[in-house]
């Protein structure tokens, strides 16, 4: 155990580090947040891919209900993170802030968002009766989130911090105490106790990859712990994880870093339009599926001026284009394809 939690502490360490060595690490924050919303819900069983999420981005009626409920994920995300800035302690009050965005449209929203539950669930099964699993009753469901949220507060200090996030993510999905979403906040507070107690200065570690990856372990030492008491196990699993997600974090962070100065140098001679070609390259970082308008939004700069170097970095392989249904888009296909990994549906 003390050599897993070693190791894990010292891929999170290079990940910090590396966010510091990033000239825009919210660029990338902003991404991986949207990959994170993709997974998480694709655990859930929700089709929809990343390339879907950024269309949906610019042209929500181009959506579906599954797509829309990604967006939402990356709302409460956006939303828990930014209120922990400003100082909000995360606690029950937070979690239900969070699950009142996750489920503020489609199939969650007629399941009481952000509210906890007044009736009896199951996981699996058609009833409590044959379930997999059934979690507390309502009145001892209260009593669970109390103690739940008193170890949220310092009761687990005794517990290396990435233990703490192990114990308290399975304390979370237990209690289930969400008639909908449970799996989808069990997974948003892991990055935000890792936020909130300071193991990471900026939020680059999503783990739904690793969970997706490896599902049926994951969901099978969650049961372990609920029957046999086995939070051994699961802790070194989760411990792996989250190694084996910094370290791919890191080798991102530096193929982006690589891809940037690449593509940067494709654009050394054009003269006096490199500035302008550069500003949009910049913005494609953000906005790597996007069209002329919202980028001459964010840049500042012409619609015509990028427009032309839209056109400059398509000549240099940089973009490709596409058709919307309000006109033309772009795509930093090279951009994309790195940040989706294990993104696609299924």
């Amino acid at each position: 155990m003390r050599r897993a939690c070693s190791l894990a502490d010292q891929m999170l360490g290079r990940l910090d580090g590396l966010s510091t060595l990033i000239r825009h690490p919210d660029l990338l924050i902003n991404f991986y947040i949207r990959k994170e919303a993709v997974l998480s819900s694709q655990i859930e069983g929700t089709q929809s891919t990343l390339s879907e999420l950024l269309l949906f981005e610019m042209e929500p009626e181009s959506g579906t209900e599954d797509t829309a409920e990604v967006a939402n994920y990356v709302r409460a995300m956006r939303h828990g993170l930014m209120r922990l800035e400003s100082g909000f302690p995360l606690s029950l009050r937070l979690i239900r802030e969070m699950h009142d965005v996750l489920l503020s449209s489609g199939r969650g929203s007629r399941s009481t968002p952000g509210e906890f539950r007044t009736s009896q669930n199951w996981i699996g099964g058609s009833r409590p009766g044959n379930a997999l699993y059934v979690p507390p009753p309502v009145h001892e469901m209260h009593e669970a989130l109390d103690y739940f949220e008193k170890f949220l507060h310092g009761g687990a200090e005794e517990f290396p911090v990435l233990v703490q996030c192990a114990l308290i993510h399975v304390q979370f999905e237990s209690i289930h105490p969400f008639l909908d979403g449970n799996g989808r906040m069990g997974r948003l507070l892991i990055t935000l106790l890792l936020v909130e107690r300071g193991v990471l200065v900026k939020p680059l570690l999503y783990m739904s990859l690793f969970l997706k990856q490896n599902r049926d372990e994951y969901y099978a030492l969650l049961q372990q712990v609920r029957h046999e008491g086995d939070w051994e196990s699961w802790v070194l699993f989760f411990l792996r994880g989250v190694a084996s997600t910094a370290e791919k974090a890191v080798k991102l962070a530096k193929d982006l870093l690589s891809l940037h100065e690449r593509d940067t140098r494709k654009l050394e001679d054009i003269g006096g339009r490199r500035g302008s070609a550069l500003q949009v390259l910049s913005c494609l970082q953000e906005m790597p599926y996007t069209s002329p308008r919202r980028l001459a939004d964010a840049s500042g700069l012409s619609i015509n001026t990028v427009v032309s170097s839209l056109e400059i970095l398509k000549s240099k392989g940089i973009v490709s284009e596409a058709t919307g249904r309000r006109g033309r888009l772009f795509l930093y296909y090279d951009y994309i394809r790195l940040m989706d990994e294990g993104a696609l549906a299924g």
